[in-house]
């Protein structure tokens, strides 16, 4: 048996050329065969469509169709964020150029945990670090590592500020924070954390204060800029402030909201951001990257020197002093994708003002939504979209009803709509993350929701 071509080397590019070639035609027939957002069938008939295409996973002897065949697979039975009416969650579309970046970086496959295994990309993950620490704090001595989201952002920033105390801190956020926040309290052996009300889903400064006033000992405070239920921003400067008088660490959760810094229009939102000490981004949401494209900002690069570690055959002391990169203080992870290739492509091919653009593309397409729901006598609008994400309802509707008209989009493969609690009642939740979507997109979206509703209850057609 002849070897399996490598993707690297000097015949790697010849090997992948005809397998792109397969891989994009299976995905373009994968996709028509889907025909819409989602698989329609829901998960009994979705997955009995997988097992028919994989048949034996370890079979005796290889397929050579394998590539075609589960491809073609994968793209039937997934769900399409670049479709229009996929819009449930914070799952966006990824760019061309950042997937066709992310197929250089997976076929050099460098390991980001020494120098002598990605030469380059430590200092493209440096450059690209640095740069957008500076977005976030643009005085002093930023610094940002490269993470596979917010829940790892998320625990970073709280062991960081652990460590940053002598090894004890305790929790403090609203009833709105994202549950990685307690969880990696949980994870990290912190005490339980204190959670403040956030009436109207935004913490509550006024509560945050008079809670700090009776705690004591090192705090962490928590905040969140972009709720995954509805993308409400905090009042950051007014939280902001107590957490100052009070010796508070402050870390906020952009993972959502933190796309609004390349916005000139939108970036304001974010006024007091820079008060944080740990700032989580996610540039798989509003960056539309392929994921994983998670960062945790810290304004203070010396916080980041609680993450040293030493191993003698990854960062030898003689080899630090020759001048080697130590790699192994910018993550808890070893062996790590260069997913920094993708963001710096991205950002170097569409720079501050592409982004921007995008970014007030999705913003305005919420707003757009949102009057259409509005206006709509069937549907119920929660409040004026914050970021990109519009919560809305079937008038009159009980929640069980509510969760019934998801399911039979999704059953139906017809659209995708989340669904988020708040005030107390279910809320079907439109996430729009798509810059081509477009105003027939919306008004259909709407429309099938409505169609959706009648089926079920009245038995009407919608107006």
């Amino acid at each position: 048996m002849s070897t399996p071509p490598l993707a690297s080397g000097h015949e790697g590019p010849h090997a992948l050329r005809p397998l792109l070639d397969t891989v994009l035609e299976a995905l373009d027939t994968g996709a028509r065969a889907r025909g819409g957002p989602l698989p329609a069938g829901g998960p009994q008939v979705v997955a009995a469509r997988i097992r028919q295409a994989v048949g034996d996973v370890l079979p005796d002897r290889g397929d050579p169709h394998a590539v075609r065949t589960l491809v073609h697979a994968f793209a039937a039975t997934a769900a399409d964020p670049a479709h229009p009416l996929c819009a449930a969650h914070l799952h966006c579309p990824p760019l061309a150029v950042a997937a066709a970046a992310d197929l250089a970086a997976s076929a050099l496959n460098p390991s980001m945990d020494s120098w002598d295994q990605a030469p380059g990309a430590s200092e493209l993950e440096r450059l690209v670090a640095t740069a957008l620490a500076q977005q976030v704090h643009p005085a002093g001595t930023p610094d940002s590592l490269v993470t596979t989201g917010g829940t790892e952002s998320n625990q970073l920033a709280l062991l960081l500020a652990r460590e940053a105390h002598g090894g004890s801190v305790r929790l403090v956020c609203g009833a709105n924070a994202h549950h990685s926040l307690p969880r990696a309290a949980w994870l990290l052996g912190l005490p339980e954390p204190v959670v403040v009300p956030a009436p109207g889903g935004t913490l509550d400064p006024d509560a945050l204060d008079a809670t700090l006033t009776r705690l004591s000992g090192p705090l962490l405070v928590a905040a969140t800029a972009g709720t995954t239920d509805a993308g409400l921003i905090d009042p950051l400067p007014e939280i902001a402030a107590p957490c100052a008088a009070h010796g508070a660490r402050l870390h906020v959760d952009a993972a959502y909201g933190g796309g609004l810094l390349f916005s000139d229009r939108h970036r304001t939102r974010l006024t007091g951001l820079d008060a944080a000490d740990t700032v989580t981004l996610d540039l798989h949401k509003l960056g539309w990257q392929p994921v994983a494209a998670g960062l945790l900002a810290v304004r203070d690069a010396h916080d980041l020197t609680a993450l040293r570690q030493r191993a003698d055959y990854l960062n030898a002391d003689d080899d630090t002093e020759a001048g080697l990169p130590d790699l192994l203080g910018r993550s808890l992870r070893t062996t790590r994708r260069p997913d920094v290739l993708k963001l710096a492509v991205t950002l170097k091919t569409l720079g501050r003002s592409g982004l921007g653009a995008l970014v007030d593309q999705v913003c305005a397409h919420a707003r757009q939504f949102a009057a259409l729901v509005d206006a709509h006598p069937d549907f119920e609008l929660h409040a004026p979209p914050a970021i990109s994400t519009v919560l809305f309802r079937p008038t009159g509707a009980t929640d069980t009803t509510v969760a019934a008209v998801r399911r039979a989009l999704l059953t139906d493969g017809s659209a995708v709509l989340g669904r988020a609690r708040l005030d107390g009642r279910l809320w079907l939740k439109a996430t729009l993350l798509n810059p081509a979507t477009g105003p027939d997109d919306l008004a259909a979206l709407l429309h099938l929701a409505a169609a959706s509703r009648a089926t079920l209850v009245e038995g009407h057609t919608p107006r």
